[in-house]
């Protein structure tokens, strides 16, 4: 009964997001049964921090000043054993943007990673392919993925035609979701808030990354069959977002959802 749980302990979400999205994240946190809570303070962090009960780090919109405020909530978290979602928006892009989530990664403990695979293989060291923060590619290997996984010592979820999660021993594999979900700027971002919701109620890392992905997943699913374009999709996002159930969740992960 996860999404019970969730909608009645309502936790906070602190998110460290980017500003394209900001929005959608603060209202799928809503849909989904959470409360959002949207900073950029440097001042505020050691106030903050501690009243959260999962914290968001998005550097989708990077400037090199949020990366001492990105440095400071992970490592206060991390004291806190407050659990922490990392979404690497277009690290494969640029030098820079690597160089800044790789010192994110060497000074903060994350508990779930997610990206795209374009994302997920540049951390990991990889050439990857996309256009932009986008990724093309979908040439996915359980195998590195499982190995960045215990080098990292993060759950990873890398988003694509069909999602991977693993935790370095365990591969979980969603087949759910629709070619619409990359038309429409944020479901990512979004996906990284539903995560870190579940993260908020105390589940698991592996749980928190499976349950918050296959939301989007099934959600997107639903969104694309009442849908005229990419603005009533995005729209029909929130709607199934907010309608969904324990009910829904647990037939679609009994029916499509396969662990290796």
């Amino acid at each position: 009964m996860k999404i019970k749980k969730l909608r009645e302990k309502n936790p906070l979400i602190l998110h460290y997001t980017n500003e394209v999205t900001i929005n959608d994240c603060a209202n799928i946190t809503l849909g989904i049964g959470a409360s959002p809570i949207m900073s950029y303070s440097l001042e505020e962090v050691e106030e903050i921090v501690p009243l959260a009960n999962a914290v968001v780090i998005n550097i989708g919109t990077m400037a090199s000043e949020k990366l001492n405020l990105f440095l400071k909530a992970g490592k206060i978290a991390n004291k806190l054993n407050k659990p922490i979602i990392l979404d690497p928006v277009g690290c494969f892009a640029t030098k820079t943007r690597l160089e800044f989530t790789k010192k994110l990664l060497k000074e903060v403990k994350f508990s779930v990673i997610k990206g795209n695979l374009a994302e997920i293989k540049s951390i990991g060291g990889l050439i990857s392919e996309g256009k932009g923060v986008d990724s093309n590619d979908e040439n996915m290997d359980e195998n590195f993925l499982m190995n960045l996984s215990k080098n990292l010592n993060s759950v990873l979820v890398a988003t694509g035609k069909e999602d991977v999660i693993t935790n370095g021993s365990k591969v979980i594999k969603i087949p759910n979701g629709d070619k619409m979900l990359k038309g429409v700027t944020g479901t990512g971002c979004m996906t990284a808030s539903l995560i870190g919701s579940f993260l908020g109620i105390g589940e698991s890392n592996l749980d928190s990354a499976l349950y918050g992905t296959l939301a989007m997943s099934i959600c997107g699913e639903l969104a694309a069959k009442n849908s005229n374009g990419f603005g009533s999709f995005k729209i029909n996002i929130l709607d199934n977002i907010s309608n969904l159930n324990d009910k829904i969740l647990s037939d679609v992960r009994k029916d499509y959802v396969y662990e290796i």
